[in-house]
C-alpha cells in the first residue's frame, strides 16, 4: 500500500511525525505499507530547519513541489497543477491530507479528480463560520475524503451533522499527543534559561500569531497591558519577528517581558512543559497545555478541539481584556481547574490510523 502525505507549513510536520514512524514500523515488521512525505512549498523554507525533523524523530519531505505565493488563488492553482503533476510520476493508493490549509484543500481535490482514495487527518474541526478562510479548507476536505480520521467526539457530531456516513468516520484521537508522548524525554532545557534566571514553574509563557489579532493595535495593547498588570510572574514569549515588531509598534514592553526568537520543536516542548501558565492564540499550544495539565488562557472565541475547554485545562478569553484579567486572577489564587486528558489523548493516535487504514483499504 502506497501513502502520499501532504505537509503544507511548518505545524502540519508536528502531527505527521507520529504517522511517519508508525509507518516505517509496520513496515519493518513487513506490512506493505510505505509512505511518500511530499511538501508543497520551496525545500529553502527557512522554517523546516534540519533541527526540525531531527527533534521530531522523521525523515525531510521526499519531494517540494516549490509553490509559494502571497496570493491565495496563486498559491492554489499552483499547488494543484504541481499535485497533478506529482501524482503522475508518483503513483498512490491513498492522499492523507492533514489540517485545515489552502494544499489540504488543493491536495484533496486534486486526488478526487484522479479518482484516488483521500484520508483527512484531524477531520470535523468547525469554528461554524463560514467566512473563515480555514472553514471553507475543513468543508471542502472532509466531503471530499473517503476517511476521516478524527480527534474526538464532537468532531464526529459535526460530521455526522453534515450528512457523513458513521463508516467513514474513525475516532482515533488527537495525534499531536504522540509526539508529546514520543519526546517528553528528549526535551531540551534551552540555553537562555540560564541567562534569564528561570526556573520551572515560575514563568508564564506567551505565544501570539493570529493576524487579526495583531493588525488590531489597541487591542493588543489592552490584552498586553491586562497580562502585565494581572500577574507578577516573568512572561517568556518566543516570537517571530514580525511578532516583536508589532509588540515595539504598540509600545508593549517591561522588564519582565522576555521576548525570544522561535525556538526549535524539543526547546519549545521543554518552555511549555515547564511552564506555570500559557496564554496563547494557538490551538496546538492549549492541546499540548491540556496533555500536559497546564493551566491555559486563549485568545480566541472558539478552541478547534472544544474538549480542551470542557475537558481540559483550557479557558477560552477571546479578545477582552477583562475576561483575561478575570482568568489571570483566578490563575493567581490558585483556583485553576485541574482538567483531564480527553478520550483516546493518550498518545497512540498514529498507532490507530495505520491500523484502520491496512483495514479498511488493503
Amino acid at each position: 500500500m502506497k501513502i502520499t502525505i501532504i505537509a503544507g507549513a511548518r505545524p502540519n510536520f508536528m502531527k505527521i511525525a507520529p504517522l511517519t514512524r508508525a509507518i516505517l514500523k509496520a513496515k519493518s515488521q513487513g506490512t506493505p505499507i510505505e509512505a511518500r512525505l511530499v511538501y508543497t512549498g520551496s525545500r529553502q523554507d527557512k522554517s523546516l530547519e534540519n533541527s526540525l525533523f531531527e527533534d521530531l524523530d522523521m525523515p525531510r519531505p521526499d519531494t517540494c513541489l516549490e509553490v509559494e505565493s502571497n496570493d491565495f488563488f496563486q498559491r492554489l492553482a499552483g499547488i494543484i497543477v504541481a499535485f497533478a503533476q506529482e501524482l503522475e510520476e508518483h503513483p498512490t493508493d491513498l492522499v492523507m491530507v492533514v489540517d485545515d490549509l489552502t494544499p489540504t484543500m488543493a491536495c484533496t481535490i486534486v486526488a478526487r479528480k484522479k479518482g484516488i482514495k483521500v484520508a483527512h487527518l484531524v477531520a470535523g474541526v468547525r469554528s461554524f463560520d463560514i467566512n473563515m478562510p480555514k472553514e471553507v479548507n475543513r468543508v471542502i476536505a472532509d466531503g471530499l475524503s473517503d476517511i476521516l480520521f478524527t480527534a474526538s467526539m464532537s468532531a464526529n457530531r459535526n460530521l455526522s451533522q453534515t450528512g457523513t456516513e458513521q463508516k467513514h468516520i474513525h475516532f482515533v484521537g488527537n495525534i499531536l499527543m504522540d509526539n508529546l508522548r514520543h519526546n517528553l524525554s528528549r526535551l531540551t532545557r534551552p540555553d537562555i534559561f540560564t541567562t534569564l534566571g528561570l526556573e520551572g514553574n515560575d514563568y508564564l509563557l506567551l505565544t501570539l500569531n493570529r493576524h487579526a489579532l495583531l493588525n488590531d493595535e489597541a487591542r493588543l495593547k489592552a490584552l498586553a497591558d491586562t497580562l502585565l498588570t494581572h500577574t507578577d510572574l516573568p512572561i517568556v514569549a518566543p516570537l517571530h519577528g514580525y511578532v516583536e515588531e508589532k509588540l515595539g509598534k504598540a509600545g508593549i514592553t517591561s522588564p519582565r517581558l522576555h521576548l525570544l526568537p522561535p525556538q526549535p520543536y524539543l526547546a519549545f516542548g521543554y518552555l511549555v512543559n515547564h511552564s506555570r501558565a500559557i496564554v496563547t492564540d494557538s490551538g496546538n499550544v492549549a492541546e499540548e497545555a491540556t496533555f500536559l495539565g497546564i493551566p491555559c488562557i486563549t485568545l480566541n472565541t472558539y478552541a478547534e478541539h472544544p474538549e480542551t475547554v470542557s475537558t481540559g485545562t483550557n479557558h477560552l478569553a477571546g479578545e477582552d481584556p477583562k475576561a483575561l484579567a478575570d482568568a489571570l486572577d483566578t490563575l493567581q489564587r490558585g483556583g485553576w481547574k485541574k482538567g483531564h486528558l480527553p478520550e483516546r489523548w493518550d498518545g497512540r493516535t498514529a498507532e490507530r490510523i495505520v491500523q484502520t487504514l491496512l483495514e479498511t483499504c488493503l
